[in-house]
């Protein structure tokens, strides 16, 4: 079914008899399309995003790749517009961006110096922001926010973690401890923050390596939040490998290009990063995978949330 879907979006796209082949099935379905050029059409999660936050993400990336940021270009619809919809799904088409995604959690295919490439991504990371505060955006744009209450507030934007019917009473209690205390520490600290449009999930799956330029993909959940949690959203994936310390440093050193991370900020941000994922998971009990990397979640926010209350 899904594939006809995006058979029937390339037509209103007019790619003349274009190969069509699944390249993702996260979020959204991600689909390859061959039409003497490569573009990668979506289909994206019902319900997930309005067709203006989606009209919004495309007319941002495009400014970003005038800037020269390695990100895809949105392709338009002959017929006028950049989002279609194809049997009640919202349906959008960008360039594709070469090289293959870093892969799993914890590992980076391709990539024969890790710490070497994270300092090169955090430089990347420092020129996405710079772009992104020069940029003006259109009236009325409409994108999430990673704020402290879309981090910690009462309707997070993932969901409410602490409510995971996994956890015990007691796990409970640890997070919801770490929240308010994670709250407080905010509310003081967030005025001096620095705080704009983000891409907010640059986990591997959406990090492309050709061997020189890492490349960003998918800013389905971009808005504007803290960019530290930018960093963190990255490094939360590697925190159990041997060479962290390394990468950690590497990405921070390419980031200084635009700003000093402060090694206690960022410790903050590795946590609320993983509050996020607990809620995320429980939205989507019952779909396929779903429960071990749920179970994984839950225990990296439990440990990081026990580190910090000793703190």
């Amino acid at each position: 079914m899904s594939l006809e879907r995006a058979a029937q979006a390339a037509r209103l796209w007019g790619f003349d008899r274009p190969r069509i082949t699944l390249a993702a099935a996260r979020e959204n379905l991600v689909y390859r399309v061959e039409a003497g050029e490569t573009y990668a059409l979506r289909l994206h999660r019902i319900g997930y995003r309005s067709k203006e936050e989606l009209r919004h993400e495309l007319a941002w990336i495009g400014a970003l790749a005038e800037a020269g940021l390695p990100v895809p270009r949105a392709v338009g619809l002959p017929s006028g517009g950049y989002v279609a919809a194809v049997e009640g799904q919202l349906v959008s088409v960008v360039t594709w961006v070469d090289g293959a995604p870093l892969g799993p959690p914890g590992e980076m295919d391709g990539v024969s110096e890790r710490p070497a490439f994270c300092h090169r991504l955090g430089a990347t990371m420092a020129a996405l922001h710079q772009a992104c505060d020069l940029w003006v955006p259109p009236a009325g744009f409409v994108r999430p926010a990673w704020d402290r209450a879309g981090l910690l507030g009462d309707a997070p934007l993932w969901g409410r973690f602490w409510e995971h019917p996994d956890l015990g009473a007691g796990e409970r209690d640890l997070l919801l401890a770490a929240r308010a205390k994670a709250d407080a520490m905010l509310a003081q600290a967030e005025s001096t923050l620095d705080y704009g449009l983000i891409h907010a999930d640059l986990v591997g799956q959406n990090v492309m390596w050709d061997g020189e330029t890492p490349g960003l993909i998918d800013f389905d959940d971009g808005g504007y939040g803290f960019r530290v949690f930018e960093l963190a959203t990255f490094l939360l994936r590697y925190m159990d490998k041997p060479d962290y310390p390394e990468i950690r440093a590497a990405l921070c050193e390419g980031y200084a290009a635009r700003a000093m991370i402060e090694a206690q900020e960022l410790d903050l941000f590795l946590m609320l990063r993983a509050f996020t994922y607990p809620g995320w998971f429980m939205t989507r009990r019952g779909e396929p995978n779903t429960a071990l990397r749920a179970a994984r979640a839950n225990a990296t926010a439990l440990k990081l949330a026990e580190a910090f209350m000793e703190r």
